[in-house]
């Protein structure tokens, strides 16, 4: 499985968020969308992540630009990652990990000498009539914030 490509459809999707909450992303047609997979939430590299996000909300509300994040933690988990950081976006719990593989960004990881199937770190920018306009395949957790504005420059 490979990632989707610039210039394909964004595959429609509906999740619950971090408050049980059902959202799809045809519902935003007609803005721009950042849609980015993170492995687990509350670990050190997805909160530096997530932080980032946060604090760069006013800067992509002026874009008309809004932030899904998705993993395959149950939205209890993700309530809780929310609270303790106060993250300003929807946060949608994909455990069956079925939006990931549509997207390309569930696979095969090493860590630590073993390997197994998980969530591959990226970002997908989709524009407003949910065409897939960037494809960011490496994110760096500390500068993936800045990188997906410079996208957008």
């Amino acid at each position: 499985m490979s990632f989707l490509k610039v210039g394909e459809q964004a595959p429609d999707f509906e999740l619950k968020n971090q408050n049980g909450e059902t959202i799809k992303l045809s519902d935003y047609r007609g803005k721009k969308v950042v849609v980015y997979f993170y492995p687990k939430a509350m670990t050190p590299g997805c909160t530096t992540q997530a932080c980032g996000l946060r604090d760069s909300q006013a800067e992509y509300g002026a874009r008309d630009l809004v932030v899904l994040g998705l993993s395959p933690d149950p939205y209890e988990r993700l309530k809780r990652f929310e609270g303790k950081h106060d993250l300003n976006f929807n946060l949608l719990s994909d455990q069956d990990h079925s939006v990931a593989e549509a997207y390309g960004a569930w696979g095969l990881k090493k860590f630590m000498g073993r390997e197994f199937m998980g969530i591959l770190r990226s970002t997908f920018v989709i524009d407003t009539t949910g065409i897939i306009s960037h494809v960011l395949a490496k994110v760096n957790t500390k500068s993936h914030h800045e990188d997906v504005l410079a996208l957008l420059q």
